[in-house]
């Protein structure tokens, strides 16, 4: 009886350990009886999304979304060209939504959705500081209603803009929309640099391939500011950087070089400056203390930019 028992359990020890081996390395009998299962029990579908993507994982539809019609740009409507990678896409650790309801919109698509995080658009659903900003615009009183039109994608090196680049048409298919949806861009705001710093673009390569961004928006219409934020900081390998951030580096001495090289491009906000370790919730990624102080920083720009045309 002993010796049955005994061999019963060896047997159970050895169907398990070769099971464990079998499916670790894909090996019979697993595969077999894993399409076995699938076959009689049929594959578990996916379970479903509020959300849709496109072929380069922007953001393309949300079914928390409310359309509304598109308001008509005055005189005091401010429509934000947004673009860039991560943090100034849907990387944000706070959500926000409009304030004002439909004067405040998310345009994507020739359509205007009152704007909520995540914006259609940019890459992530994740927050943003976008619909904060312009909260903060319209309670300054320096604009009726703002149109913010994101793209950006995360991880997108300074390369993949410039002409020949694989996000240069989508750029201009984005202007378009908006040209024939009647909006004039007002600014152009970039937050990149973070991707260049890690794969070691060189300050002159930087520059040339923004000023050829640049140059492209130019050609199809848009006169209004480019400001090019002072972003190179995002740290640990996990968010592919580095473990340590050097301040003086070749993208920062580019992005400060363009800022002061005409063509109607500014300084935006310095986020490497700006910001503290405890304003980014990931070593990278901007957190909701960093939002308020990103989105009072882009208040500032820009409502002294408004100041000066005001004045002209």
């Amino acid at each position: 009886m002993l010796k049955t028992m005994a061999a019963g359990l060896a047997a159970l020890i050895a169907m398990y350990l070769l099971g464990g081996m079998s499916a670790r390395h894909e090996i019979f009998p697993w595969p077999q009886l894993s399409a076995l299962r699938k076959m009689a029990g049929g594959e578990r579908a996916a379970a479903p999304s509020r959300y849709a993507f496109d072929a380069k994982e922007r953001l393309i539809a949300d079914e928390s979304k409310t359309l509304v019609t598109c308001p008509t740009q005055t005189d005091r409507t401010a429509v934000l060209l947004i673009l860039g990678q991560s943090n100034a896409a849907n990387d944000g650790g706070q959500r926000h939504r409009s304030d004002y309801g439909a004067r405040v919109v998310n345009a994507f698509d020739k359509r205007c959705f009152i704007a909520a995080s995540p914006l259609l658009g940019s890459t992530d659903t994740k927050g943003e500081y976008w619909t904060l900003l312009a909260n903060q615009l319209i309670a300054s009183g320096q604009y009726d209603s703002v149109i913010l039109a994101p793209l950006a994608y995360s991880g997108s090196e300074v390369t993949r803009w410039a002409t020949g680049g694989d996000l240069n048409p989508v750029l201009v298919d984005t202007v378009k929309q908006l040209q024939d949806s009647d909006y004039r861009i007002t600014s152009v705001l970039w937050v990149q640099g973070e991707k260049d710093l890690v794969i070691g673009t060189t300050a002159e390569t930087y520059q040339e391939h923004f000023i050829s961004m640049v140059d492209t928006l130019r050609q199809h219409g848009v006169e209004a500011p480019v400001y090019i934020s002072i972003a190179s900081k995002c740290l640990e390998p996990s968010n592919g950087g580095f473990k340590e951030h050097i301040p003086d580096n070749a993208i920062v001495r580019a992005q400060l070089a363009l800022s002061k090289s005409g063509h109607g491009i500014r300084e935006g906000v310095n986020t490497d400056v700006l910001l503290d370790p405890d304003d980014r919730y990931d070593d990278c990624h901007i957190g909701g203390t960093g939002a308020e102080k990103v989105s009072q920083a882009w208040l500032k720009l820009l409502r002294s930019d408004r100041r000066l045309q005001t004045m002209r």
